[in-house]
């Protein structure tokens, strides 16, 4: 059957009873014949645990060395007791820290990037009937330092062990039975996803949805490993190549809060955009999407960024001096995102979004689409009320809604 990795993440392992149903699934995969590298996150919110602490301790500006040498004492315990347990049960296995089997990062603390998976311990122990346990979130930089990987961390580790190793396939192994068609949480009743592209999963991630981070995502697609996430191997959702003939919404996920900047009356210019986009980006502000008008002489511009990111790109863009007549900072919008090849660009699906909206009186702020995606800005109080609409338009809900575990 072939080598995969299998992740656990902070909910499949919360305790002992946690572990031990962890274990009965290591023990399914061993039982088709699968060899396996094992990937843990930290127990539980171990994570959220130490942060708090390390915030009751510490300055205001905790020093970043330190705190990815506590973070990183989590998955640590994790993986320890993971293989204890297994040992229990009569399986070989070894835990190991990311520097143990060589994993490379830059230098960069609290969202390290991995550079390179060495790995020389991982297959030796494979060739021995070893099950390798490799703590996740985290890898030792060029300069010898502990360093962590940053939300979905374990995921990336997973991700990039399988690409690294070879692995055609990867099991994410959560609290819940795969991926929705939104939040189970907040909208009961959505539909499971049996399948999704890689792309189609990519532009969930990227829009808001906490499911697989977007670094994750795009390590499988690059080396079409095929992913699958769930609870147990008798449900859960396949993230895969391949393409639809028809466009069709498969998901929607949404942001609560954005920070939107307008640059009112811009002169036109060259490389004006450009110059915006790189001194935000230089000063650290992620630029989600922008949108513009046209005109000969001056244009209106747009920039979406994340919560809290507006006053300081005020800031910067008033330091560049374009000439604009003001720059107005709205932070009481958010935005809708549906999915699905070829959606973007099918006249028929567009026109089902706006009639919808309109006949429920809800104002789109802007609009923008590519051929995976439509997104809708609106008043942050309407989000859920517009995911409601779409949800049931584009029918990714139930019509008898039942309760489902959180996410």
């Amino acid at each position: 059957m072939g080598t995969v990795v299998v992740k656990f993440g902070g909910t499949s392992l919360g305790g002992k009873k946690a572990i031990r149903e962890a274990v009965r699934k290591v023990k399914s995969h061993l039982k088709i014949g699968q060899l396996l590298i094992i990937v843990v996150s930290a127990m539980g919110k171990t994570t959220s645990r130490l942060i708090r602490m390390a915030k009751a301790l510490g300055p205001k500006e905790l020093p970043s060395r330190e705190l990815d040498l506590l973070l990183s004492s989590g998955e640590r315990i994790a993986m320890s007791l993971f293989s204890i347990a297994l040992s229990r049960e009569g399986i070989r296995a070894k835990a190991y820290t990311g520097s143990q089997v060589g994993i490379i990062t830059d230098t960069r603390h609290r969202n390290a990037r991995i550079i390179e998976v060495k790995g020389d311990r991982i297959r030796e122990d494979l060739t021995q009937g070893v099950i390798p346990i490799i703590a996740g979130f985290q890898g030792m930089s060029l300069e010898k330092e502990v360093t962590t990987l940053g939300r979905g961390g374990s995921d990336v580790t997973a991700l990039a062990l399988a690409a690294s190793l070879n692995c055609q396939q990867c099991y994410l192994y959560t609290d819940v039975d795969g991926i929705y068609t939104e939040d189970p949480t907040l909208f009961p009743g959505v539909k499971l996803i049996p399948g999704l592209s890689f792309d189609e999963m990519f532009e969930l991630s990227s829009r808001g949805a906490q499911i697989i981070h977007p670094r994750a995502c795009a390590i499988g697609a690059r080396n079409r490993i095929e992913i699958w996430t769930g609870k147990d191997r008798g449900t859960g959702t396949w993230i895969k190549g391949g393409l639809m003939e028809k466009p069709e919404v498969k998901a929607i996920t949404h942001e609560d809060r954005l920070d939107i900047i307008t640059m009112i009356r811009v002169p036109r210019k060259k490389r004006t955009i450009g110059q915006v986009i790189t001194r935000l980006i230089e000063g650290g502000i992620r630029v989600k999407s922008f949108f513009h008008g046209i005109s000969d002489d001056e244009f209106d511009l747009s920039f979406i960024l994340r919560p809290g990111e507006g006053k300081r790109a005020v800031a910067i863009i008033r330091n560049i001096d374009l000439g604009e007549e003001r720059s107005i900072l709205k932070r009481d919008l958010g935005s809708v995102t549906l999915v699905g090849y070829g959606i973007g660009s099918d006249s028929t699906i567009l026109g089902q979004v706006f009639a919808t909206l309109q006949k429920k009186k809800i104002h789109i702020y802007g609009v923008t689409t590519s051929e995976l995606s439509i997104t809708c800005i609106v008043k942050n109080k309407q989000v859920k009320r517009t995911v409601r609409c779409l949800l049931k338009e584009f029918d990714l809900i139930d019509a008898h809604p039942r309760r489902t575990k959180s996410l």
